[in-house]
């Protein structure tokens, strides 16, 4: 298992279809990459940053984003986000993350994961289901 410290990063990559515009997902009216596809993928880049330092058991959530989409992207381009940790709070893992299409960049910011035990967070989630 690798250590987890700041410095890790990944890259997650996809391809913009209809299905992920603003239009398409209900966060907009245009036909362009829509934000919150922006976010997810920034977000599997994260979690792909740190999957080989997680143990047995572990994985990871998402806790915090503040993401600034700062142009659009058409239907039809290959999209790329990278995150790379920049620091590690105990369970909480906090990286900068940014995205492009190939003319330019398309966001940037922060995201926060924390560490959790994937069992005992499943069965908190399950809990709800009991009321």
């Amino acid at each position: 298992m690798e250590e987890l410290k700041p410095g890790l990063f990944a890259e997650a990559t996809e391809f913009v279809s209809e299905q992920l515009t603003a239009v398409s997902i209900r966060s907009g009216l245009v036909s362009a990459y829509a934000t919150p596809a922006m976010v997810a993928l920034m977000e599997n880049a994260s979690v792909l940053a740190i999957q080989k330092c997680l143990g047995k058991g572990q994985t990871s959530v998402g806790f915090e984003v503040n993401i600034h989409h700062i142009a659009a992207t058409p239907v039809g381009v290959r999209v790329r986000a990278r995150a790379e940790v920049i620091a590690v709070e105990g369970r909480r893992v906090t990286f900068k993350v940014e995205a492009w299409d190939p003319h330019e960049k398309i966001g940037e910011g922060t995201h926060t994961r924390v560490i959790v035990d994937a069992a005992r967070f499943k069965a908190k989630v399950e809990q709800k289901f009991r009321f």
